[in-house]
């Protein structure tokens, strides 16, 4: 038990160090949320979506080929969507392998490294989705594998007033009032104000994961999947809505360490930063500006994953051949919420594993053994560490 501790507070204590990588996806910007909105608001990008075509139909339902669309004065023109793969924020399947040998050539110390990661990943996962790197990748490759491989909603997602929360945050901290939204995501009719337009996203999660596990087949949440991830409004409303999310819990903890109540470890980690002593500081100096100017950074990531109740298990490829190799977001609930798995190269972006080897999508049970893991490998070693 002393030694897991450790590790926890080992994982957590590095996820607020490190050096700076010159590709650092999360640059510094602004030191003021008005300076973020007006430099880093992103460009809006012509993605194929039209405004007729319905954001909010089953997966079961969604358009193939020509479709006709109402015109002015009522008028029935047709018209053909895109596919979409074409248009989807996460490339199709790459073959792990044959990926890191494309990008990572050379004798280098980091790219031969980087490739023993790669080939220890393969022996897990078939294949790689390279997910849109715009600075929301972290939330938008947790969703992914949240909506691709749930079971069942969690008890959080089935409670009835989670559409209010964003009020309840405004009323009580006066958070969300200066909420920064991508250009893409429109304001309804123009007469929402950030509290609504909230609302109607943590209501669009909602079903979105509902109708996920709902599906009839892993062919069906497959095709739902590939149309939330088109870069719209749908898709980046949810990833706002993983950040109010984020907010909630962050409010939460900070409200049970200033009563004394337990919190986990990273909590203190979250709140120790200068730019991040308060729920306030904590939005304006850095989950504002996820998806404009910058990503999550490790910390964050724990939050993450207790916002959503799911642990996140990265394999981070610089860190290969060391103990922080496979890394969980958090560490604390792999036995009883369920996992999702991304992979990263530098702990700015992250990617997609799909495809494992024994036909199965992320377990459940994330402490359950293989059966393929070999006898001596439940001596002394983790299951992370037999991959």
């Amino acid at each position: 038990m002393k030694r897991k501790r450790r590790k926890k507070n080992a994982a957590v204590t590095e996820a607020m160090g490190g050096e700076e990588d010159p590709k650092e996806e999360a640059l510094q910007g602004p030191s003021t949320l008005a300076d973020v909105r007006e430099e880093y608001r992103p460009p809006v990008e012509d993605l194929g979506v039209s405004e007729e075509e319905d954001l909010y139909r089953g997966a079961e339902d969604l358009p193939q080929g020509p479709v006709k669309h109402a015109g002015p004065g009522g008028a029935l023109f047709e018209s053909t969507l895109p596919k979409a793969e074409d248009r989807c924020s996460l490339e199709p399947m790459l073959d792990i392998l044959s990926y890191s040998e494309s990008e990572w050539k050379g004798n280098t110390t980091k790219s031969t490294l980087i490739r023993k990661g790669y080939t220890k990943l393969s022996q897990r996962f078939e294949s790689l989705r390279r997910v849109r790197g715009d600075n929301y990748c972290a939330l938008r490759a947790t969703l992914f594998q949240v909506l691709s491989t749930s079971t069942q909603p969690p008890v959080w997602l089935q409670v009835e007033h989670i559409s209010t929360w964003a009020e309840e945050l405004e009323a009580r901290e006066g958070l969300i009032g200066q909420w920064m939204f991508p250009s893409e995501c429109r304001q309804g009719d123009g007469s929402e104000d950030a509290v609504q337009q909230l609302k109607r996203y943590m209501e669009l999660l909602q079903n979105r994961w509902q109708a996920a596990v709902g599906c009839s087949s892993m062919e069906v949440r497959q095709r739902l999947c590939e149309r939330v991830f088109q870069g719209g409004e749908e898709e980046l409303g949810l990833l706002e809505a993983l950040k109010l999310l984020m907010l909630v819990r962050a409010s939460e903890f900070h409200t049970a360490m200033q009563e004394g109540g337990d919190v986990p470890v990273f909590c203190w980690l979250l709140y120790a930063r200068d730019s991040s002593d308060c729920p306030r500081t904590f939005l304006s100096n850095h989950l504002s500006r996820v998806g404009f100017s910058g990503g999550l950074e490790q910390v964050e990531m724990f939050l993450l994953g207790y916002a959503l109740q799911c642990t996140i298990q990265v394999y981070r490829l610089y860190m290969t051949d060391t103990e922080e190799f496979v890394t969980y977001y958090p560490d604390d609930h792999k036995e009883d919420w369920p996992c999702v798995c991304l992979v990263t190269e530098d702990d700015r972006h992250y990617n997609v594993p799909v495809g494992q080897h024994n036909g199965l999508q992320v377990p459940e049970d994330v402490t359950a053994i293989p059966e393929d893991i070999p006898p001596d490998c439940l001596d002394s070693k983790s299951q992370a560490d037999c991959h």
